[in-house]
């Protein structure tokens, strides 16, 4: 079992910026973000590869965040700039523990965290 916990949601005005961290309890071989607003299907955000560093990210998202990883804390993190009153969704730090299809695909991912609230408004 791995356990993840977030931090670092909150609330931020347009064009500002958030960083989400997210702590793992054991071995991952990849770390994805993934959200959720109301009403809509779970979005892949963003994924790392915990070994090699490979990075993939959501077309909605690319260019306005940056996925890194600290392996010396198990953890990732998301640097989200620029932010749009449509980034307003529920947070989702996401392990795998082997390689299962694509990155952004929630699908391929076994453990969750209880989710972080990132609220953009101008």
């Amino acid at each position: 079992q791995v356990q993840l916990v977030e931090s670092g949601g909150g609330s931020a005005q347009v064009g500002g910026s958030l960083r989400l961290s997210c702590a793992a309890s054991g071995y991952t071989y990849r770390m994805g973000w993934f959200r959720q607003g109301p009403g809509k299907e779970r979005e892949g955000l963003a994924s790392i590869s915990m070994g090699g560093g490979a990075t993939y990210y959501g077309d909605t998202v690319k260019g306005r965040v940056t996925i890194s990883r600290d392996n010396a804390k198990n953890s990732v993190f998301l640097q989200m700039n620029s932010l749009e009153a449509e980034d307003s969704a529920m947070y989702y730090c996401a392990a795998a523990t082997r390689s299962m299809g694509w990155p952004l695909a929630k699908y391929g991912y076994t453990y969750w965290g209880q989710g972080t609230q990132v609220t953009v408004s101008s």
